[in-house]
């Protein structure tokens, strides 16, 4: 088996337009939520997310790029070239066919179907697509784009397992690596969800919160009174990289990939299995993987979007897993970030990537009152951001449909 590390990052959402940036504000507890203005947001019952502020993609991507993407594309171009940089492989010192791509994404080209689709239902006649409509809508394009800029000529598809689907990416990234199937993999993932049919549609289920007057204290998992998450959007993006290839080329190695698992709830459409009986498995399933115990674990970043039933369940398995680890402390980031979707995996494994690295676990920001359903020995980080040695950092996502992806990483 080969050993897997991560070389390179990168990010870009409302958080931070960087790695150093969306670092500093998950620290200090920056909260980027405001009020919607892509679209007349009134009509519904939220009004607000962490929209990407006055975003220009002609700043970052070349004319031809931007004709045949999606924005949730654009978002994963930018995020992996910040993380390809970082990394500096040559890939010309390489054999492209040892180079991938393994992407996630929940939505896909979202806003380029709802847009396309409402100008044809105004204009009432003969429909007349964009000829990019298609490719720009399909899950897989971010992939696709990716390698087509670089020439990456390795395995190259898409993972789509809901809210864990990057997840999903970067656990078969480390798996194709581990197993010798490739040198360098580019995963992570992006989605770009804040759009009408987004908003609308989580409004319908309950899953956003309304606390319209104060979005910047919307999000508050595990506390009493949060009632939905804050949409979000953007993309994160890890280089992972065969450890001894790493070496030989003198590669900056933040940390190894300890291990990943997936399981599903097999429970609902929608929601978690009240015991998390699911997410356990996971849990105990990547720490076998890994060859750690659950006394190794010193932060466990929640996947806890700020929903009334997620929440519970999550943090009860987290507490049947560590229930005897004294060392282990929990954090919710989407607090900071808001919640995007198929990416959210991606920037919470480079927080969890940062954690280790720097020595930091960040802050569960506005959760001021536990919900007494959840277990009160849990160790939530609330308010600021402690310092400590993390050895080793787990990172939970989960999605609709029932799928729990879990990813480990650790100190080389």
């Amino acid at each position: 088996m080969k050993r897997v590390v991560v070389t390179g990052m990168g990010t870009i959402s409302a958080t931070g337009m960087n790695i150093a940036e969306f670092w500093n504000n998950i620290k200090e507890g920056n909260s980027p939520a405001k009020n919607i203005t892509r679209f007349n947001a009134e009509k519904f019952k939220t009004h607000f997310a962490t929209q990407i502020a006055d975003f220009n993609p002609a700043q970052y991507l070349d004319r031809n790029e931007i004709k045949r993407s999606d924005l949730y594309s654009q978002y994963a171009l930018i995020a992996a070239g910040q993380a390809i940089a970082d990394s500096g492989f040559d890939v010309n010192a390489m054999s492209p066919f040892d180079i991938g791509v393994i992407f996630g994404t929940a939505q896909g080209g979202m806003e380029t179907f709802e847009q396309q689709y409402k100008e044809f239902a105004e204009k009432g006649y003969e429909p007349h697509f964009n000829p990019f409509f298609i490719p720009k809508t399909l899950v897989n394009m971010a992939a696709g784009l990716i390698s087509i800029k670089y020439g990456f000529m390795g395995v190259n598809f898409s993972a789509a397992s809901a809210c864990a689907s990057a997840n999903t990416a970067i656990m078969d990234a480390f798996n194709y690596i581990k197993f010798g199937k490739a040198k360098i993999i580019i995963t992570g993932g992006a989605d770009a969800p804040i759009s009408e049919a987004s908003i609308g549609g989580y409004n319908s289920l309950k899953a956003l919160s309304t606390r319209n007057a104060e979005p910047t204290k919307a999000s508050r998992p595990f506390d009493i009174e949060r009632d939905g998450f804050v949409m979000g959007e953007g993309a994160g993006v890890l280089v992972l990289e065969e450890y001894e290839h790493a070496k030989a080329r003198g590669a900056h190695i933040y940390c190894e990939v300890g291990g990943a698992a997936m399981t599903s709830d097999a429970y609902h459409i929608t929601a978690t299995h009240p015991e998390g009986k699911g997410a356990v498995r996971a849990m105990q399933l990547a720490l076998e993987d890994a060859g750690l115990n659950t006394s190794d674990i010193g932060f466990v970043n929640a996947h806890a979007t700020s929903t009334p039933v997620g929440d519970i369940s999550e943090a009860k398995a987290v507490h049947t897993v560590f229930a005897s680890n004294d060392n282990l402390h929990v954090s919710a980031t989407k607090s900071v970030t808001g919640h995007l979707l198929g990416a959210a995996g991606a920037v919470e494994a480079i927080i969890a990537v940062k954690a280790i690295t720097d020595g930091v676990v960040p802050p569960t920001i506005n959760t001021q009152t536990i919900d007494p359903q959840i277990p009160q020995d849990l160790k939530i980080v609330t308010g600021a951001a402690i310092e400590k040695t993390v050895n080793a950092a787990l990172s939970n996502t989960f999605g609709f449909g029932g799928h729990n992806g879990v990813v480990i990483f650790k100190k080389v």
